[in-house]
């Protein structure tokens, strides 16, 4: 039984909480915060000792697994410290989205746990679906033919006020990987982006994306909309069809090629495929990474891995390097 613990016991890191303790192969042995009442409380709710300094955690508990759930400026300058001080620990990392804020951070994390061979995953759960897992299945299996384009959107209402950059760095690391998952790499990307009425960040952006593998994309992405259904759409089309996914758990439509049929899997309540929540997704990547971690799952094989998550900051550093610009800008693939 693999022991874990979390640091940073807001929202997101109590989902993290629940859902290790609900895994059949680990346990969860302690959780951490720097706001002592955080700490606490989620100790009383888990069952599970409190601690204040993670690294003072790590001698104590030593766990094999760490969730870093901490957040900061852009959701991601409070992730560097603790990643670095749970690998240095000798723990397996499952980091919370953006991998960091700061590109050359999340470079000396994925690089710290490739030294020391230990798993690295970044919470990317948007792919970690029944519903987006068979849609890469139908592309593996050729049902798609030659990959043409992906067109993608993504919208939540937001209103906080952060750096210019808040919505590119904090809502697209989603975007961009579930664009990598289904069509890999991405060399290069331009980007425009507004700042809607009333907001003084860029609150709404469009990209244009260039894949390895030559297929072109589109993604559309705002803070500036009220959430309805679907939040989310992924089109991806080829040469002998094209498929719609919504909302990454919602709905699943394949369109083949020369044919007015088509199939449609819609998730309920019922079935072996239902994703009822989008709660869901969280459990299903995380008791991914307790599974990948149990079976002694090589580093580089891990699913949504930290040089996943570097490569969709990457991306979208280079599509703020495109707005400032206003250009094209390659993307780099150093140390991935």
């Amino acid at each position: 039984m693999l022991r874990a613990a979390v640091v940073g016991l807001g929202p997101i890191g109590n989902i993290h909480c629940r859902h290790y303790q609900s895994s059949p192969l680990c346990e969860l042995a302690g959780v951490c915060d720097l706001i002592r009442e955080r700490a606490d409380a989620a100790a009383a709710h888990f069952g599970v000792p409190a601690f204040y300094d993670a690294r003072e955690m790590f001698a104590a508990l030593k766990p094999e697994m760490c969730g870093i759930c901490t957040g900061g400026y852009e959701y991601g300058s409070d992730h560097y410290e603790p990643t670095m001080q749970a690998l240095e620990a000798g723990c397996h990392v499952l980091g919370e989205k953006p991998i960091s804020n700061e590109i050359e951070k999340a470079e000396e994390m994925v690089a710290l746990a490739r030294e020391k061979r230990l798993c690295y995953g970044i919470n990317l759960n948007h792919r970690f679906t029944p519903l987006a897992s068979t849609a890469r299945e139908w592309i593996a299996s050729g049902r798609l033919g030659e990959l043409l384009f992906v067109n993608m959107a993504m919208w939540i209402k937001n209103p906080v006020e952060s750096s210019p950059w808040f919505q590119l760095k904090a809502l697209h690391p989603h975007t961009i990987d579930v664009m990598r998952y289904f069509c890999g790499d991405i060399t290069a990307v331009q980007c425009f982006a507004m700042k809607a009425p009333g907001r003084n960040i860029y609150s709404t952006a469009h990209f244009n994306l260039e894949f390895a593998n030559g297929a072109v994309g589109g993604l559309t992405g705002s803070y500036d909309i009220a959430r309805g259904h679907p939040m989310e759409r992924c089109e991806v089309a080829g040469t002998r069809g094209r498929f719609v996914l919504e909302d990454m758990f919602q709905e699943l439509t394949l369109y083949p090629a020369g044919s007015m049929e088509k199939t449609v899997i819609t998730n309920t309540p019922f079935g072996d495929i239902a994703e009822k929540t989008f709660d869901d997704t969280f459990r299903n990547r995380i008791h991914r990474f307790v599974e990948q971690v149990a079976s002694g799952c090589a580093p580089e094989a891990i699913d949504a891995s930290g040089a996943d998550g570097l490569a969709a900051q990457r991306v979208l550093a280079a599509a703020i390097e495109s707005v400032q610009r206003r250009c094209v800008v390659e993307v780099p693939r150093k140390g991935l």
